[in-house]
């Protein structure tokens, strides 16, 4: 299906939305294999670590691996996930999946939420409904939105993706607009974004800040974050500075051991990893656990954040798609094609933007009464058309999960009076 031709279909349509939706379905032979990979796995010695310095204890992925095997039930997640209404269209040629709840309200604003990695679209599911019905949970139906969420080309339903090896996240901010704008017909719209889905919003709120409302985005990175011959190195290649007291200094590399492996690992050999986590569930579990884990605020009990169903969601929306190759190579794409600038103008994100800071992430040295205020101080205020930041003293990574309600709030507040 092709998205151009689906826009007149829309301009000369009645307000209904104009696609058809498809149930998610996994096939049985899919989690029968799934089965028998889970019975098979071999597992590494992992003497000496106890204390998780060398990465994800064996104990604990043992445990979850075998709740999978043996009590997680994914038609369950399924019929959860089938709640909503599932698309599956082409725009430019790119398989891309998107679930829509429609606004319950005088005039919703179309709103598409990006997600990052290792998210899936699941990741907004706690937003969802409050956002697209206010009045529900005691809100202004006023700011209803009707809620677009895509899974990220390469993630998990907009898959697979022979034909597109290149994408990355500038390239999906034109798929995007594409969708919003010609497959779904709206003049205007918002949008909304954490982790790479924040660049690939911001790259919205650069490129087209005319036929944006807005956007709210999870954190401030500039959209050259991933641009140079060494953007995979976290610290930017600076050493430590000497004297730092000790408390920034382990601040220091917490957030180093937090980041700087995946970022490595993924922009300079995203194939080599891939071909262990396509083959073993385990090893996919295992990956992208540790971030889960080390990214969300979750006090050192991942369960408070996410339950072993959850995590389990999560990791079966990769897993049945085969998609965790194609998710990790969007980071070298991002950096092997390099963002450029559609404009210079300043700021570079012209579209009004709200931004949410989490205590989780709080640089070094930084508590969060001082977020904003570090922020302002940064080089990376001035790219962008602030209208609305704020810092909460909780959350996470994760911060539509961890945190929907503050989400909620902070993006509502965006987009009041700009609609």
């Amino acid at each position: 299906m092709d998205g151009t031709t689906m826009s007149h279909e829309t301009t000369t349509s009645t307000s209904a939305f104009p696609l058809e939706p498809t149930p998610i379905h996994v096939p049985d032979a899919v989690l029968d294999d799934l089965r028998q990979r889970l019975e098979l796995t071999r597992w590494p010695v992992d003497a000496g670590n106890d204390d998780s310095y060398y990465g994800l204890k064996r104990a604990t992925l043992e445990e979850l691996v075998e709740y999978w095997r043996t009590q997680y039930d994914w038609r369950k997640a399924e019929a959860a996930i089938n709640a909503y209404d599932h698309y599956r269209v082409e725009v430019d040629g790119v398989p891309i999946h998107f679930l829509r709840k429609p606004g319950v309200g005088p005039n919703p604003t179309p709103l598409i939420l990006t997600h990052g990695w290792p998210w899936t679209f699941w990741h907004w599911s706690k937003v969802i409904d409050q956002l697209a019905n206010p009045a529900a949970y005691g809100g202004d139906p006023a700011e209803a939105f009707d809620v677009i969420v895509p899974s990220f080309p390469g993630f998990g339903f907009s898959t697979p993706l022979p034909d597109n090896p290149d994408m990355n996240f500038w390239k999906v901010a034109d798929l995007w607009h594409t969708l919003m704008t010609e497959t779904l017909g709206h003049d205007r719209y918002a949008a909304a974004g954490c982790d790479v889905g924040a660049l690939v919003t911001g790259q919205l709120g650069h490129k087209y800040a005319d036929e944006l409302y807005g956007i709210h985005i999870g954190s401030g990175l500039k959209l050259d974050f991933f641009t140079g011959d060494r953007a995979w190195d976290f610290s930017g290649g600076r050493p430590i500075p000497a004297g730092l007291p000790p408390e920034i200094h382990a601040r220091v590399l917490q957030l180093d051991k937090r980041f700087a492996v995946h970022l490595a690992a993924h922009m300079l050999d995203s194939s080599t990893l891939a071909y262990g986590l396509s083959d073993s569930p385990a090893g996919l579990l295992a990956w992208i656990l540790q971030r889960w884990t080390s990214w969300s605020d979750n006090g050192g009990d991942i369960e408070s954040v996410f339950s072993k169903d959850d995590l389990l969601t999560h990791t079966m929306i990769f897993w049945v798609n085969n998609a965790i190759g194609s998710s990790i190579r969007t980071y070298a794409n991002n950096n092997r094609y390099p963002w450029t600038p559609s404009h210079d103008r300043w700021p570079v994100i012209e579209a009004p933007t709200g931004i949410t800071f989490v205590a989780h992430e709080n640089p070094p040295g930084v508590s969060t009464d001082q977020r904003v205020q570090n922020f302002l101080e940064s080089d990376r205020a001035d790219w962008y058309n602030h209208v609305n930041l704020t810092a909460h003293d909780r959350g996470g990574h994760f911060i539509p999960w961890e945190i929907p309600t503050e989400w909620i709030t902070d993006l509502r507040r965006t987009f009041r009076s700009r609609r």
